[in-house]
């Protein structure tokens, strides 16, 4: 008992330093909570969020708007049209639906009479929502990141793959897809090719560099970070995975980036990476790259005990180029807080979704109850020299305890931010937008 009430006492002081407000096109002064005690607020249904003074939040698109499926419509990560024509109009969605094997459908039977995940897009000009293309075989799909090259890649979340790809039926775990859009309509695809050589995974985040290179994650309890570098720019059908390893066994410190069995890769690349005596971290979900620095969610880490795989997790960062580093940069006794939710207590714990803000400050939303929005400042001071930087701010708290936030990111506003809502206890799955509307 006394340790919880010093748990307690210890992560209350630390919200209550963390007391600054942040600056930039988002800047705000921190909500003082998570949404304890909240979850029968009655406009849940469309304020689903305790934010900051100065914002104000307004749904996007709902089920209302779009119903794909029979039993759950759950909305995952995205991303929007940030290059060519009327950037920053659409928005495209992954829908997380996993139903087992085909003929075993479960929660991914579609209103349509068919089966299987699907991507969609939302006009944020006119306000459509449609599906973009949907197949049987896909299960769990999660990641979305759009490419430099102008397409969309979006992959399965599935350690152990149910519904075999046709194109590629040797892999059993998830795969990555590439879109193309319609030159004329982007709303509509002209062509989806499966990506099998960026390993075969249970993948979530996906990221980019200034190089074309594609870092993956496996989501496992023992999962790796990876890096695919094409034979081309701009053509992921060859190249070359590699996984991340840190020197001398550890989980941070200097790294490099090993090669892959690339048969081996395609088929189950996690069985590759440990072949090569990968670094592994507790259950790494979304990928975030702002400049030359990779950051990692890394959802039950526990930073000071390797071995636990039901940490309260941590955000790690590798320093990209010729010879990476790596570091934990948020976590929670740290330079967060501790949560006790049984006393009310709001802390840090189980980041999952990344974002870059408008101003290089790195958006965190946790896969929790009352899935907090977090904000951490690269650029903040250090003041008692353990490793981890101060800036560490609490934006938001999701008052739908059952829901979790997910898809979090910022399009061509810097002061409109991006985030979904899935598995609502109200039953209408969201995407909503925060803004900011007063300094």
């Amino acid at each position: 008992m006394k340790k919880t009430i010093l748990a307690a006492a210890l992560a209350t002081l630390s919200l209550s330093a963390m007391a600054d407000s942040t600056s930039g096109p988002m800047g705000f002064a921190p909500i003082a909570g998570s949404a304890y005690g909240l979850e029968a607020d009655p406009g849940i249904a469309t304020a689903p969020y305790v934010i900051p003074a100065g914002f104000a939040q307004s749904i996007v698109s709902d089920e209302n708007g779009l119903n794909i499926y029979v039993a759950n419509d759950w909305n995952d990560m995205n991303t929007v049209n940030e290059t060519g024509k009327q950037a920053g109009r659409y928005l495209y969605r992954t829908h997380e639906v996993r139903g087992g094997a085909i003929g075993n459908d479960g929660n991914s039977a579609r209103i349509d009479g068919g089966s299987g995940g699907a991507v969609s897009v939302v006009d944020l000009k006119t306000g459509m929502a449609k599906e973009v293309v949907g197949r049987a075989d896909w299960e769990a799909l999660d990641g979305i990141v759009w490419t430099p090259w102008q397409t969309v890649l979006f992959a399965e979340e599935a350690g152990t793959s149910a519904r075999p790809d046709p194109d590629h039926p040797a892999a059993t775990a998830g795969l990555v897809y590439e879109l193309k859009l319609d030159p004329l309509d982007p709303t509509s695809m002209e062509s989806v090719s499966v990506r099998p050589m960026l390993g075969a995974l249970a993948h979530e985040g996906i990221e980019i560099d200034a190089e074309g290179n594609v870092y993956v994650i496996d989501e496992d309890r023992h999962g790796s970070i990876y890096k695919f570098v094409p034979a081309s720019y701009g053509d992921l059908s060859s190249g070359q995975l590699y996984a991340l390893r840190v020197m001398g066994g550890a989980k941070t410190g200097a790294a490099e980036w090993v090669a892959l069995d690339m048969n081996q890769a395609q088929i189950k690349a996690n069985v590759a990476a440990r072949a090569v005596v990968a670094s592994e971290y507790c259950r790494p979900e979304d990928l975030e790259r702002i400049g030359q620095t990779l950051y990692a969610a890394l959802t039950c880490e526990d930073v000071d005990n390797p071995a636990n795989t039901s940490g309260r997790g941590a955000v790690l960062a590798v320093e990209l180029g010729d010879k990476p580093m790596v570091s934990y940069v948020v976590s929670a006794g740290k330079n967060a807080p501790i949560e006790d939710q049984t006393n009310m207590v709001t802390g840090f714990k189980g980041p999952d979704n990344l974002a870059s803000g408008p101003d290089g400050k790195l958006w965190i939303v946790e896969d929790n109850k009352f899935s907090d929005i977090w904000v951490y400042d690269p650029q903040s001071e250090d003041a008692n020299g353990d490793g981890y930087k101060d800036g560490v701010y609490l934006f938001a708290s999701l008052k739908d305890k059952p829901a979790e936030g997910t898809g979090i990111y910022f399009g061509k506003d810097p002061k409109t931010l991006f985030v979904n809502v899935q598995h609502s206890g109200t039953g209408n799955d969201k995407t909503m937008a925060i803004t900011k509307i007063a300094e």
